[in-house]
């Protein structure tokens, strides 16, 4: 729940690439023979909702919608197994439709993996999300997979990603080896999106540090292992950068636009967390070198939580974080001196009732921003969100200053299968 959002609006929504498709295809024909087995097992779930995003206030900038958009979406989930499921196929489509935002109507491969578990290892192939981390507001070693930047502002949904892992758990830890064939562009509002800055970005022009383009392969790397009341990973990554600088352009029409540069980078990193009793210490840290000079980056803190409250069966938590980069106001990220305060409600009850509000504070530029988030389940298969952002920002150089009149409600209605 970063105090600012993804990089500015953007001109084209990256719609799954053909190379995806090729390569989901090809792994699905080599998985045809198992289909007759015997012992096969054909699971479905997943969920489909709506959204409804209100604005008190008109847009900041010419061409953005006004007041209240609609969206749904639908992302189903089927699972095959065989060989007692030591072998197992997982899919997850993703489709969205907005009501204004044609880069949100969009659609993509979440998964779709073949993975084999043998003794002591497990390999996993296809088109996959892996998640690192640790901390509440800022993730900054989550790094294999892209943002989808069309999704919501907070920097949680991601694209999948095509891979090779590998993962050997043994008595000195579990090593995780990544090969990443094919790189996804990170997605950016249209235009005519709320929660975007004046200038959009003409994905159709993005460029890259390396020859191969999209198709380099990356390579990452994680250790992890749980030491006593300590859980520590480290990681090494080099490839495409997923974060993209933003450089000035004009589209054909000799508009000025931003077009996204894709640069190569070499990261190391780790993710700490400590569990002491009712605290729950957190550190994610990394090093990353690039075209410019090597920096560092740093996000950490801690929760701290009040079990059966009052008496009763509601657990209170309190959180403080921290985010630092060593580039200061030159930063291309979004959390360069940054302080976040949060609390997290849960009542434990049999609706899953929670609540989560935290805010930002920029000790650079001194704005803020704040987040509540809220949900429950509604009977059977049901469930209902609400999420509150706020923002306040004047200096130009703060990126939170494109969202002052993006102030909006947000809620969402899912339905399970």
């Amino acid at each position: 729940m970063p105090k600012s959002v993804t990089p500015p609006a953007g001109s084209s929504c990256d719609r799954i690439p053909k190379l995806i498709f090729a390569r989901a295809l090809t792994l699905a024909l080599l998985l045809f023979p198992a289909v007759g087995a015997a012992d096969n097992r054909l699971e479905t779930s997943g969920k489909a909702g709506i959204e409804l995003r209100l604005f008190p206030q008109s847009p900041q900038f010419a061409g953005q919608y006004d007041t209240a958009n609609l969206s749904g979406f639908i992302e189903p989930q089927f699972f095959y197994s065989w060989n007692d499921e030591a072998d197992y196929v997982k899919f997850i489509p993703y489709l969205r439709w907005d009501q204004h935002d044609r880069e949100r109507r969009h659609g993509d491969i979440r998964q779709l993996t073949w993975s084999h578990v043998g003794e002591g290892w497990e390999v996993h192939s296809g088109i996959s999300k892996v998640f690192w981390g640790v901390a509440e507001f800022q993730h900054l070693v989550d790094t294999i997979n892209q943002t989808d930047g069309v999704e919501d502002v907070d920097g949680e949904d991601k694209l999948g990603q095509p891979m090779v892992h590998l993962s050997l758990a043994r008595s000195w830890g579990i090593l995780d080896l990544f090969a990443l064939p094919g790189f996804r562009e990170r997605t950016f509002p249209g235009a005519d999106g709320r929660l975007r800055s004046g200038l959009v970005v003409d994905t159709d022009q993005a460029a890259y540090e390396s020859a191969a383009g999209d198709s380099h392969l990356d390579l990452a790397a994680r250790w992890s292992r749980t030491l006593g009341d300590y859980d520590i990973g480290l990681h090494w990554f080099r490839g495409t950068n997923r974060e993209p600088l933003l450089r000035a352009g004009t589209d054909t029409g000799g508009n000025p636009v931003l077009t996204p540069y894709y640069e190569q980078i070499n990261q190391f990193g780790m993710d700490l967390q400590a569990t002491l009793d009712d605290w729950l210490w957190k550190l994610e840290l990394r090093w990353r070198d690039g075209q410019d000079d090597p920096f560092w980056a740093l996000q950490g803190g801690f929760e701290y939580t009040l079990y059966g409250i009052a008496e009763s069966d509601t657990d209170l938590g309190l959180l403080l974080e921290y985010g630092w980069d060593e580039r200061g106001r030159d930063a291309t990220a979004q959390v360069q001196n940054d302080l976040f305060f949060g609390t997290r409600l849960v009542l434990n009850d049999a609706d899953g009732s929670e609540l989560l509000a935290g805010i930002g504070y920029d000790l650079d530029y001194h704005s803020h921003s704040l987040q509540v988030e809220a949900s429950r389940r509604l009977g059977s298969g049901w469930k209902a969100s609400l999420d509150l952002r706020l923002f306040s920002g004047d200096e130009a150089n703060d990126p939170i200053s494109a969202l002052r009149r993006d102030d909006h409600l947000q809620l969402t209605l899912e339905r399970y299968f």
